[in-house]
């Protein structure tokens, strides 16, 4: 797999091609601007990049916004507050915070491959992103921790959706898809296009629709087969 380094610091760079070293990466070019790396693309395919966010001029984000081809980023920076914005981008597979070690790197690459899922967060006593069991969401520019368990269903509501838990519900600004991908599959399902609920929280089922606590949530004809299959059926 071919990839790509782009950092204004000489030695983060070399610490990255360092750590390529003995793995399925082929680091093919190192660049101090992502402008110049820009242009590299354009005549040259590569399947990975290792970002800087923070570069004099055009940063990382500005990078990703202008990419025309399809890419995987892995950022690399010295601030952890941008992590949720950078998985706003499809193109993100993870966020290393520097100085990036070894394990951390590899877990990275578990995660470029596919070898594990992308419920990704960052942990505030490592400054590193890591699989939890819990999500932050962005609510009036504050980021709130959201236990996975604890969230009962989540209903789309345009352009935002709502995630509630037994004591509150959340409005924010995102998508079932998006939220999807960060939810366990063998704990949450969508069950209408509207609708993803905690199978764990299903109190009643009658014809077609589930009961979650005090809400009554319909099954569309579309995922009733799938719902099926998911129920525990004596």
């Amino acid at each position: 797999m071919n990839c790509i380094i782009i950092d204004d610091d000489t030695a983060a760079r070399l610490i990255i091609d360092q750590l390529c070293k003995n793995t399925e990466l082929v680091v093919k070019e190192e660049f101090s601007s992502a402008i110049e790396a820009i242009k590299y693309l354009n005549s040259n395919s590569i399947d990975v990049a290792f970002l800087d966010i923070h570069m004099p001029t055009f940063s990382g984000f500005d990078f990703i916004k202008t990419l025309k081809t399809p890419l995987k980023v892995i950022l690399t920076t010295s601030d952890k507050n941008f992590a949720l914005e950078a998985f706003e981008f499809d193109c993100v597979v993870d966020y290393l915070v520097k100085p990036i070690g070894v394990e951390r790197f590899n877990k990275s690459l578990d995660k470029l491959f596919g070898l594990s899922p992308a419920k990704l967060i960052v942990d505030e006593n490592t400054n590193e992103i890591e699989n939890k069991d819990f999500i932050f969401v962005s609510i009036d520019k504050r980021l709130v921790k959201i236990k996975i368990p604890e969230i009962l269903l989540i209903e789309a509501k345009g352009d935002y959706i709502s995630i509630r838990t037994a004591q509150k519900s959340y409005i924010v600004h995102s998508t079932l898809k998006k939220i999807e991908k960060k939810l366990p599959s063998d704990l949450f399902l969508k069950i209408h296009r509207s609708y993803i609920i905690n199978t764990s929280e299903i109190i009643d089922i009658e014809d077609n629709s589930v009961l979650i606590e005090k809400y009554v949530i319909p099954i569309s004809r579309s995922h009733k087969q799938e719902f099926i299959k998911r129920l525990n059926l004596l």
